[in-house]
């Protein structure tokens, strides 16, 4: 049995995942897959197996089926952020409508249940469906694994699995062409080679302190690893359009933004991250994402440096790439995974 607990430094975070997810869809292409529902009805959820459960990101995890539908379903369960609002925090929390249990005191310590109105005991809920393998695979807790790749690497196991996925882009397609999500976008620049959109993340909770945008250059370039000198105007843009963009729209100068690629990505379409450097965002530990700036030094240094650099990123046991690694014998790996299961 899994501990009731536990904290998994997974691929993506939720805001990315959702993301994901939502091109996923039209892979199925669908109409009947693509509902938008004001209300979400989950009372025939039959909750089979949870995947996860993060305490550290009070995020819950389950995968189950649904009434008179075939195929499985995930739900996604996650504790919303609180806004740093005086007035707001005051009418929810402080007013005498919220309730506080003594749970113990000690000293000058006291531990109390917070029980606040209704309208905030809400959780933030996702739902896949139809989910395929691969994404309860993505989303299960599992070993994790350190590689450490080498060029050779890349093209001898990783470009091969690039090249054989089959993840739908589409969704992006459709930013870059103003099919979808043109609500969303903040900044454009239509320049073949150096332009980019900026848009929201699909999950960002609209709150300055969570910011998370992504910029999407029309420029197709799949990963860190294909980036050289000739991209370099590309890359200070998106850093200099993206960072005055964000100061008028949302007054956060570029000193308190973190900017940053995915190694390896959640798909293959070369994205950056911006956030608000308050906001620990999950996917900004140290063997998944690289710094803005540092790619663009490291491009000024020696332009095809990602070309000989060795890149160390975690791979998740089971994940397609994980099992390439292991048939080619880079990987050391132990047999233990788990996963809790409802009877």
């Amino acid at each position: 049995m899994a501990e009731k607990c536990a904290s998994n430094n997974e691929d993506y975070p939720p805001a990315k995942k959702a993301k994901v997810d939502d091109g996923n869809k039209n892979e199925n292409n669908s109409s009947a897959n693509n509902t938008d529902e004001d209300q979400l009805d989950l009372s025939s959820f039959k909750l089979t197996n949870v995947l996860q459960n993060n305490c550290a990101r009070k995020f819950i995890c389950m995968t189950g089926t649904l009434e008179n539908r075939e195929g499985s379903a995930l739900v996604l369960l996650e504790q919303r952020s609180f806004p740093y609002d005086k007035e707001f925090l005051k009418k929810n929390y402080f007013d005498g409508n919220a309730t506080y249990q003594k749970v113990f005191t000690n000293d000058i310590y006291r531990n109390y249940n917070c029980f606040p109105i209704e309208d905030q005991k809400g959780l933030q809920a996702t739902l896949i469906y139809p989910a395929t393998q691969a994404h309860i695979d993505k989303y299960k807790k599992q070993e994790m694994y350190m590689i450490d790749e080498t060029y050779e690497l890349y093209q001898q196991v990783t470009l091969p699995y690039i090249e054989s996925t089959s993840l739908s882009l589409e969704w992006i397609t459709n930013i870059l062409e103003h099919k979808a999500e043109q609500e969303n976008i903040i900044y454009e620049d239509l320049d073949k080679n150096k332009g980019f959109v900026l848009v929201t993340d699909l999950k960002w909770d609209g709150r300055i302190e969570t910011l998370k945008l992504l910029a999407l250059p029309f420029l197709k370039i799949r990963s860190l690893r294909e980036l050289n000198g000739s991209h370099l105007p590309l890359l200070k843009n998106i850093r200099d359009a993206g960072t005055e963009a964000i100061s008028k729209k949302y007054n956060i100068p570029p000193s308190q933004l973190r900017m940053y690629f995915h190694y390896q990505p959640s798909y293959y379409y070369l994205h950056v991250h911006f956030c608000y450097l308050k906001f620990e965002a999950p996917g900004i530990f140290v063997e998944k994402a690289h710094l803005l700036s540092t790619v663009i030094r490291n491009l000024e240094l020696m332009p095809d440096y990602y070309t000989k650099a060795v890149l160390s990123y975690v791979l998740f046991k089971n994940s397609p790439l994980y099992e390439k690694f292991k048939s080619h014998g880079a990987l050391q790996t132990c047999d233990t995974e788990e996963t809790v299961s409802i009877v």
